[in-house]
């Protein structure tokens, strides 16, 4: 069962991650309006640290979103993020249109 509160995009895109004053880069491996999977990551913050994530999409100017750590993974961690901001939502969404179109095609 699935207890996302929206439904996540692949991606395969590079990323930076920023906590505690630390930097990392690792691989956005899928995004939405509520979170985000991060793997091959350099860094690997605790569970419940607040976390900056500058995304670079294909073809735009990187955007950043800031979140907390919801769970560990093999190889990274997930964020968990609220787009109460705008701009950041349709950041968002022109990342996730993108990456649909590349997928599609």
């Amino acid at each position: 069962m699935d207890r996302r509160d929206s439904s996540r995009t692949p991606a395969r895109l590079d990323a930076l991650v920023s906590c505690g004053g630390e930097e990392g880069a690792g691989a956005l491996a899928d995004i939405s309006h509520s979170g985000a999977q991060i793997d091959e990551s350099s860094l690997r913050p605790p569970v419940d640290a607040p976390v900056r994530l500058y995304v670079f999409g294909p073809g735009s100017r990187p955007f950043e979103i800031e979140g907390v750590v919801s769970r560990h993974t093999e190889t990274g961690f997930a964020l968990r993020y609220e787009l109460h901001d705008a701009l950041q939502r349709r950041q968002v969404d022109a990342l996730v249109a993108q990456l649909t179109l590349a997928a599609a095609s």
